[in-house]
């Protein structure tokens, strides 16, 4: 069974930095796509950004385009996602996702839950103004 790890949130001021690892185990991860959400309390889980099995193709949400950056390390089977000018709205709890499924191109980059397979537990990003 694939396990999903989330770390690296904290509490930040606005206009801070913080770097997400999610560390994956159980499975083989360089042939997952893989992605981070996030909830803020009272609003659905959103789409941030996600990233192909070889790290060839991105995508963001609007909202964070220029500000965060996903990355992957296959030898160390994590996932990162830099965020930098952080702003209130970004609070959250951010999860990790992986899609493990046959026939999927190699540059396809996943946006919908429903497309993931497997998710972490989460990880707070707190904010402050």
């Amino acid at each position: 069974q694939v396990q999903l790890v989330e770390s690296g949130g904290g509490l930040v001021q606005a206009g801070g930095s913080l770097r997400l690892s999610c560390i994956a185990s159980g499975g083989t991860f360089a042939s997952y796509h893989m992605g981070w959400f996030r909830q803020a309390p009272g609003k659905p889980r959103e789409f941030v950004s996600s990233i192909s099995r070889e790290g060839i193709a991105t995508d963001y949400v609007h909202s964070v385009k220029g500000r965060f950056t996903i990355s992957r390390d296959n030898i160390k089977n994590t996932m990162y996602l830099q965020m930098n000018s952080l702003k209130p709205e970004d609070s959250a709890i951010y999860y990790c996702a992986a899609q493990n499924r046959l026939g999927i191109s190699d540059l396809y980059t996943p946006k919908l839950e429903g497309e993931f397979d497997y998710w972490g537990q989460g990880t707070q990003v707190t904010v402050s103004s």
